[in-house]
């Protein structure tokens, strides 16, 4: 195993030579990584057809040109942002100044899971980049191809002791997470973000945990129903639902279930064909385990469309479930997968009650032209973020914080955010010396007189 502890050493010499506090450094930093992952992109392309299967189109445009823009975004405002901010004084602290200056941490960790295996690792590494920071990028080991070209593009561009790209299995994680970076940024599952936090604590290291949940939609009877169903295919079985704000389930009312169901199938097939499990342009399932627990959800009773499963290839085709309650398997835990259960309602106020029943959700999707509803859901139900008569579209816009609350995780990143939860804001108060205030003083005549006087 390496000597991670050498590596850490290194980047904090490095860090502290101050050199990543330069905005030119920060900006050349990152030029350099877009002009390198141009050189690369023809790789990545490959990687993650042999990794997911996905697509050219698939991995430019939920890979590749996401990480682009958020490398110009934040070329574009980290002089603005990096300025210090002044901010105003009370009268109690007359003739101050009063100053915010957003400090980089030092030596970053960034753990990175599989279902995005470049862009969810390298988005959250443009954040570090541009505030200041050091980064140690650890990539999911269950995309190798990706990880193995994400460690040429970095070590290829960066030196070590500024960033740096290790790979390895969860014995690395566990390596890594023994040591006190100064911060840490996870993508991944609710219980292993769990495990992270503890190992934070002992160092009292600040995280940010990107994890995921049983994100709703809602589809109420005034609901654009064909656009509304079109929105949702999509934004589920995208990558085959292997998207951690994929809609999870679908709450669609009763009185348009049967037109909604009739439009969900013709947009699978619209999107997919006819017969998802021959469309080569279609990604896979991650690995045997993932297919395994996904195709025990598939009981033959329940499935309205879809079902079909190709073991070899590890290919599950957009399904359908009908007939479902809180009661099934396929309701206990986030799907993750290509399979969509419907469920019906009568009333909003009766689905509020029972999604806030279940633990905060990372996304939330309605789907109502009523602004009454909206209002109500968005203000009853707390949730990371979603869309109103869409689903996913919020997490590419980098003017959008994107991250969860409660058990979907902690912290958000995305534009600005990104370059907020990697800088320390500290505070300073410039004292003028030209004058003194006594009331602070304890020898001041009548001074408890005068302090409640002056502060009431």
């Amino acid at each position: 195993m390496e000597d991670f502890q050498s590596l850490f050493a290194k980047q904090k010499q490095f860090f502290y030579s101050n050199k990543t506090k330069s905005i030119s450094f920060r900006i050349q930093a990152l030029e350099k990584l877009k002009a390198a992952i141009k050189k690369y992109e023809s790789k990545l392309i490959d990687a993650l057809k042999a990794d997911l299967n996905k697509s050219a189109f698939d991995t430019y445009t939920t890979e590749i040109g996401i990480v682009y823009k958020e490398i110009s975004f934040m070329k574009d405002h980290i002089k603005q942002w990096r300025k210090p901010e002044k901010v105003q004084t009370p009268l109690t602290h007359i003739g101050t100044k009063s100053i915010i200056y957003a400090e980089p941490y030092g030596s970053t960790l960034v753990i990175a899971p599989w279902n995005y295996p470049f862009q969810l690792a390298v988005a959250p590494m443009i954040g570090a980049i541009a505030a200041g920071n050091c980064v140690v990028l650890k990539p999911s080991e269950l995309t190798p191809t990706t990880s193995d070209v994400l460690r040429q593009l970095v070590s290829e561009t960066f030196s070590e002791e500024y960033v740096s790209v290790v790979e390895g299995a969860v014995e690395t994680s566990q390596a890594l997470l023994e040591i006190p970076f100064d911060y840490i940024f996870f993508t991944g599952s609710t219980s292993v973000g769990r495990i992270v936090m503890e190992q934070a604590a002992k160092h009292l290291t600040p995280v940010t945990l990107e994890l995921g949940g049983k994100s709703p939609c809602i589809v109420d009877e005034d609901a654009h129903v064909k656009l509304a169903a079109k929105r949702i295919a999509w934004g589920k079985f995208t990558n085959a639902g292997q998207t951690c704000v994929a809609p999870d389930y679908v709450y669609v009312n009763r009185r348009i279930k049967k037109e909604f169901l009739e439009e969900l199938k013709r947009a699978i097939t619209d999107l997919y064909g006819e017969n998802p499990i021959q469309n080569t342009n279609y990604t896979h399932i991650v690995n045997d385990k993932h297919f395994n627990r996904l195709r025990s959800f598939l009981d033959r009773d329940n499935i309205a469309y879809g079902g079909e499963v190709d073991s070899v290839s590890l290919v599950i085709e957009p399904t359908v479930l009908t007939g479902i309650n809180w009661d099934d398997k396929v309701m206990e835990d986030e799907i993750f997968g290509p399979i969509l259960p419907v469920l019906d309602f009568d009333d909003v106020d009766e689905i509020i009650h029972v999604i806030n029943s279940h633990p905060k959700p990372l996304a939330l999707y309605l789907f109502s032209e009523n602004s009454d509803v909206q209002q109500q859901v968005i203000s009853s139900i707390s949730f990371g973020g979603g869309c109103i008569n869409d689903t996913i579209y919020h997490l590419s816009s980098p003017y959008l914080p994107f991250g969860g609350v409660g058990a979907s995780g902690m912290g958000a990143y995305h534009g600005k955010a990104s370059f907020d939860t990697f800088s320390h804001k500290k505070s300073i108060m410039k004292q003028t010396n030209k004058f003194d205030i006594p009331l602070r003083y304890p020898n001041l005549k009548n001074g408890l007189r005068k302090i409640k006087r002056f502060l009431r």
